[in-house]
């Protein structure tokens, strides 16, 4: 199982990420967390992002896939890419990496959800600023009155996750990530799933879309 996940901050992509590679062992490769990990570890790799980061600098496509190449070398059962690609350049970049390696995608899930509804749940998330712990006013309010955990410490809104900075981080998306919609839809690889539908219902559309082999499993 080859997929990457498209859609917007709050679309649900994580959700199923976990459930998914759960289901069929494949490998959740995540930039970000690539990123974090090679700084830890302080690999080749992550000194060179280190140094771009430090300077208020983009890591450069080629560096972000080189340590993709890595994961995807890593995961003899597929994985399912989360955040990458951001752009249509980084797109035609993975594409020819999967080439080179006699791989293709399976399919690119794009998780349909509505900007207003991706705004509440955004700006819906509270912190616990003690112990990190989050809660979503929504689907997971705190259990302290107000916004107060357990122990009665007031909960804060992370940066994050307040009104504009979700405005922002969305019109980024709208911007540089959605010409892959059409890129994608073009090769034949796009399925369009219904971000709001139950979990369930989101993972049956999501398996509907794989081989008979895989949906076997």
């Amino acid at each position: 199982m080859r997929l990457i996940f498209l859609g917007p901050p709050g679309a649900g992509k994580g959700t199923q990420s976990k459930l998914l590679t759960k289901r069929f062992g494949a490998r959740h490769i995540s930039t970000g967390d690539i990123l974090r990990d090679h700084r830890v570890a302080g690999s080749d790799l992550g000194r060179l992002a280190e140094g771009f980061m430090r300077h208020g600098e983009l890591v450069p496509d080629k560096l972000i896939l080189k340590m993709i190449e890595g994961e995807v070398e890593k995961s003899p059962r597929g994985f399912i890419m989360d955040g990458f690609p951001r752009t249509v350049a980084q797109a035609e970049a993975f594409d020819a990496l999967l080439g080179s390696k006699g791989l293709a995608l399976d399919a690119v899930v794009l998780f349909d959800v509505d900007r207003d509804t991706l705004v509440k749940r955004l700006t819906a998330r509270w912190t616990n600023p003690l112990t990190g712990k989050s809660y979503n006013a929504i689907t997971n309010p705190p259990p302290g009155p107000g916004m107060r955990d357990a122990d009665g410490t007031e909960l804060i809104q992370r940066e994050d996750d307040k009104p504009e900075t979700v405005s922002k981080r969305l019109d980024v998306y709208r911007e540089k990530t959605e010409p892959l919609v059409a890129y994608y839809r073009k090769r034949g690889k796009l399925v369009p799933v219904n971000g709001l539908a139950p979990v369930e219902e989101v993972t049956r559309q999501i398996v509907s879309a794989l081989s008979p082999e895989l949906q076997a499993k």
